[in-house]
C-alpha cells in the first residue's frame, strides 16, 4: 500500500507543480531529468539485471525479453512523443484529440508495465536486495515524466482536463502492480510470465535512460555539471542498493 501511495502522489504532485508554476525553469528541469535518468540506468544495471538473470530457467531467453522491451519502448515513444524522457513541446502537426489520446495511451501502457515490476518483487527475485532502490528509481523517473506530461497537456487542454488525465496517468503504475498481483495470486499467470514482463520493463528502462544521456549532450560537448549529476545519481544508487 505504501508503494502504491508513493507512486501515485509522486506523479500527481509533480504534474500539479507544472500546472501551478507556469514560469518553471527549463534548465533546472533538464538537470533533474538527467539525475533521474542516471539513477534509473544505475538501478537497471545494479538491481534489475542481476535479479532477472539469477533465475536459471528464464536466463537463456532473458536477453531476448530485454531487447523486445527496448524495441517496445521505441514504439511507445512514438505514441507519446518522448515524454518518458522529458520531451516538452507542442504537437502542432496533429489534431488536439488524436494527439492527446495517442499520447495518453502510450504513456499509460508504459507506466502500467512499470508497475508490474513491483508486483511480488520481494518474493520472486533471485537475490535478497530489497525493493526500496527500485521503488525510489521509479519515483524519480515518474516525477519528471508527470511534469512533462502536464506541461504538454496544458498546451492542448484546459487545467481541469489536464488534472483529470494526470490522475489517470498517476494511477497507471499502481494498477499495473495490483493487477499483476491479482492475476498471480489466482494462478492466472506464473513465474514465467512475470519474468517476461520484468524483462520487457528492464528493456524499456534501458531505452529511456540511454536516450536521456544522449539527448543531454546532443553536440557531444563535455559538460562538467552534467557529469557530476550523473556521478552523484550513480553513487546514490550504489549506496541504496548495497549499503543503506
Amino acid at each position: 500500500m505504501l508503494s502504491i501511495l508513493l507512486l501515485f502522489f509522486a506523479a500527481l504532485g509533480a504534474g500539479l507543480l507544472a500546472i501551478m508554476v507556469p514560469g518553471w525553469n527549463e534548465k533546472s528541469f533538464k538537470l533533474a531529468l538527467i539525475f533521474a535518468g542516471a539513477y534509473l540506468f544505475a538501478i537497471t544495471i545494479l538491481h534489475i539485471f542481476p535479479e532477472l538473470f539469477a533465475n536459471k530457467e528464464s536466463a537463456y531467453f532473458m536477453g531476448l525479453y530485454i531487447l523486445l522491451g527496448f524495441l517496445l519502448q521505441q514504439v511507445l515513444d512514438f505514441m507519446s512523443s518522448g515524454i518518458e524522457h522529458g520531451h516538452i513541446h507542442d504537437h502542432s502537426g496533429h489534431s488536439a484529440g488524436n494527439t492527446v489520446w495517442t499520447l495518453m495511451i502510450g504513456l499509460f501502457l508504459h507506466a502500467f508495465l512499470e508497475g508490474t515490476l513491483l508486483s511480488k518483487q520481494p518474493m520472486l527475485t533471485g537475490h535478497h536486495h530489497g525493493s526500496e532502490t527500485l521503488l525510489m528509481g521509479m519515483i524519480m523517473h515518474k516525477m519528471p515524466e508527470a511534469f512533462a506530461l502536464a506541461a504538454v497537456l496544458l498546451t492542448r487542454l484546459n487545467k481541469t482536463s489536464t488534472v483529470l488525465l494526470l490522475v489517470l496517468f498517476a494511477l497507471a503504475s499502481p494498477l499495473g502492480m495490483l493487477s499483476t498481483d491479482f492475476l498471480f495470486d489466482r494462478s492466472l499467470i506464473g513465474r514465467g510470465t512475470l519474468d517476461i514482463l520484468f524483462g520487457l520493463v528492464a528493456g524499456g528502462f534501458l531505452h529511456i535512460s540511454t536516450i536521456i544521456f544522449f539527448e543531454s549532450s546532443p553536440q557531444h560537448h563535455f559538460q562538467l555539471h552534467k557529469l557530476l549529476i550523473i556521478l552523484l545519481a550513480s553513487v546514490l544508487a550504489i549506496l541504496t542498493e548495497f549499503i543503506i
